[in-house]
């Protein structure tokens, strides 16, 4: 035994001084420059890989071609990747379950073996007979790149509308099935994006986009989309158009009805923060509409019609949100009566109307409570959880006696309770098959400050009596936008680095909405410093603590995290060994001009405005590049059917950084993945590839064995 041990070391300590040792000699593929400037108010601005943009150039997939074969290269020299790849196979190789929904009288859930592709979805009589696959996505495609990217009952739940997206795009087409004979209708609807189906009688309403040039498609502007009434068994092209306002072609309109047909609802998206709200009650012969919220000022979404008043949660006027009861007649805001009310302590994140109760879930330094009320508001009690983790669930309908809710948290895979309403009981419903050892494991929250004194929320996940020697390889995941939270959700791929003694940790930096819309603000527009602050602090606490230090920290951030990781290796490249910028948003001058980018106006700014444009100008990681400094490894990631935040911000960022002349002290890579979008719908074998890569590559650069 003690010679395997001192074998092992020896080994442990070539592979370092192997890596650190000898010269990379990496040649980059050469990537030209043209002589492309913009003029912004006073201040020119280069832009030598404009030509990069055109994603279906030939050049550009030569260039692709070129950068992914460099990166292949280069992984290939790292010995535990196959080793890594094998455990995450391992890993998640474990029959997982979600929460049952009911339909009618049957039960529906999805179900996934282990290694299938997409999960399948069931049903079954509530008397628990054997199930029965409704929908199986491994059909639609051989290799995964087809998946489900929703589906939609009809109220009679008769029918079951779905949508299917090909290699993650953001472009979905509508099929219908008839549930009793499980055969698909002829009905196909196409040109369909960030849109549902919301059923009306034989029918539904959805908004869709222009037809499009199908080399076109996945970097079109998405603009002008129209809401339009399909009625079953007819052509798209005969659709009804339902609502369309030529005069804001960037404001995106949807229909909802409410659960019992009372009422249609039209909202409107001025980006991505804030909505009108306007109504029409379907019982009256009229054709206009009648406005509840006539600005973009703020958010609001209808949990349902109760009783002649439409209920509804929102952050108008109140930051950490509150429920309200609308009287149509008096819609205006001046006469919502508040009949729940978030505070200081508790944000309202969301509520649901389940058996004539009001369930509403508050989140309390970011982790998860749920109260229950009537529906006026008067409060009936705590439901009792069965730790501290994030809780999702209790759906359903008014006629409903009990429902289900998830539980997980960083270190705890997901198990599902089934919930009696009236005596406000929970009993472990499925347990999680996975292998993986929660008790093993410790997971912290605390709190740390940043440069303006504000604390900021981080989670820490590491094994039990770990030794804190500021040498412990560890992650450190941000996000920082879009009033969107980041939740300590169990991750099947993070248990690789928790298993090698490495450490995770999930700041709550602002930006998002983890305290409300005043910490959404404090992190947007004019304020988004502060993002890249909160996580620069965030690392100097890890440090702090002795978690880490910067030769054994990885960063990581996605798509607005991506943005978040590029600024702050800008700012602070010295700060870790390993940089993940994925999906991100590296050009901030031009961010405006792809496919939904102007919709992000409300949450960076627009460049046409002059303050805008200098705090872009800023932090945008492409043009903040400097060329006497020494960065860290950096592992750029990015997909060919990125749609949403179109490849060509890293494919510009990447030559950018290639070209530094110091880049190639460490390497500079980028992996750009076939077939794959900005992130949903991945087929699970690419997963695993994917997080194989990245693991494998943040060890070796830390010259870490495992």
């Amino acid at each position: 035994m003690k010679n395997s041990y001192y074998l092992l070391v020896i080994l442990s300590i070539l592979i370092i001084i192997l890596h650190h040792e000898v010269p990379l000699n990496i040649r980059y593929p050469e990537t030209k420059q043209e002589i492309v400037s913009d003029t912004y108010f006073d201040t020119t601005i280069t832009d030598p890989y404009r030509w990069l943009e055109d994603d279906r150039s030939k050049e550009t997939k030569a260039w692709v071609i070129r950068q992914n074969a460099l990166t292949s290269s280069y992984m290939r020299r790292i010995p535990h990747i196959m080793k890594i790849k094998n455990r995450l196979r391992e890993i998640w190789n474990y029959p997982w379950q979600s929460a049952p929904f009911i339909k009618g009288d049957k039960l529906y859930y999805y179900r996934n073996e282990g290694l299938q592709n997409q999960s399948i979805l069931y049903v079954q009589s509530k008397e628990g007979n054997i199930p029965d696959v409704v929908l199986d996505p491994n059909k639609f495609s051989s290799d995964g790149s087809i998946s489900l990217g929703g589906i939609y009952f009809s109220n009679d739940h008769r029918y079951l509308g779905y949508a299917l997206s090909s290699s993650g795009s953001d472009w979905q087409e509508f099929f219908i099935m008839d549930l009793s004979t499980k055969k698909i209708l002829k009905d196909k609807l196409k040109w369909i994006k960030f849109s549902g189906m919301s059923w009306l009688n034989n029918g539904f309403y959805y908004t869709k986009m222009p037809e499009q040039d199908e080399d076109n498609q996945f970097s079109a502007a998405n603009e002008q989309s129209k809401v339009y009434y399909h009625k079953l068994g007819t052509l798209q092209e005969s659709d009804e158009l339902i609502f369309y306002n030529p005069e804001t072609p960037r404001i995106s309109p949807h229909v909802v009805v409410t659960e019992d047909e009372r009422f249609l609802l039209l909202y409107q998206y001025s980006g991505t923060y804030g909505n009108s709200l306007a109504f029409r009650d379907i019982r009256k012969v009229e054709t206009g509409w009648t406005n509840i919220i006539g600005d973009y000022n703020s958010e609001i979404s209808v949990l349902d019609h109760v009783d002649g008043f439409i209920i509804a949660i929102t952050d108008r006027n109140e930051p950490n949100k509150k429920i309200v009861s609308i009287d149509p007649n008096y819609p205006q805001d001046e006469y919502w009566v508040t009949i729940v009310k978030g505070t200081d302590e508790r944000v309202i994140e969301s509520a649901n109307i389940v058996g004539n109760r009001l369930f509403v879930h508050f989140t309390r330094d970011i982790l998860s409570e749920w109260k229950v009320y009537n529906l006026d508001g008067s409060y009936l009690y705590d439901i009792k959880l069965p730790g501290k983790g994030i809780i999702n669930g209790f759906e359903g309908n008014k006629e409903q006696s009990s429902t289900w809710y998830t539980f997980n948290n960083l270190i705890t895979p997901e198990m599902i309770y089934h919930y009696d309403i009236q005596s406000n009981t929970s009993v472990l419903y499925k347990a999680s098959e996975s292998d993986f050892k929660s008790g093993d494991y410790l997971l912290k929250q605390d709190f740390y400050t940043s440069g303006d004194g504000t604390q900021i929320n981080i989670f820490v996940a590491h094994k039990k009596n770990l030794d804190l020697d500021n040498r412990r390889p560890t992650l450190l995941y941000g996000y920082g936008g879009f009033n969107i939270a980041m939740k300590p959700y169990f991750n099947n791929s993070l248990t690789v680095i928790l298993e090698n003694y490495g450490i995770y940790a999930l700041a709550n930096i602002r930006g998002g909405s983890e305290y409300g819309e005043k910490w959404h603000k404090g992190g947007m527009m004019l304020n988004k410093q502060n993002v890249f602050d909160d996580f620069i602090a965030a690392a100097e606490y890890l440090f702090i603590q002795g978690y880490t230090d910067p030769d054994y920290l990885a960063i990581r951030g996605r798509s607005n995290g991506g943005l978040l990781i590029g600024a702050v290796l800008n700012q602070r490249p010295q700060i870790c060994k390993v940089a993940f910028p994925e999906v991100g948003v590296m050009d901030m001058l031009r961010y405006e001009k792809f496919t939904i980018g102007h919709a992000w106006a409300v949450e960076y700014g627009s460049v046409n405005n002059e303050s805008n444009f200098k705090n872009l100008l800023s932090y945008s990681p492409l043009h903040n590049i400097k060329t006497d400094i020494v960065y860290p490894s950096i592992l750029i990631y990015t997909a060919d059917h990125d749609d949403r935040v179109v490849p060509a911000h890293s494919f510009k960022y990447t030559a950018a950084m290639q070209n530094n002349a110091l880049s190639n002290q460490n390497p500079i890579l980028i992996r750009v993945a076939r077939n794959a979008g900005h992130g949903k719908g991945r087929p699970t074998k690419n997963i695993i590839d994917e997080y194989a890569e990245k693991w494998g590559f943040m060890f070796y650069e830390m010259g870490v064995d495992y």
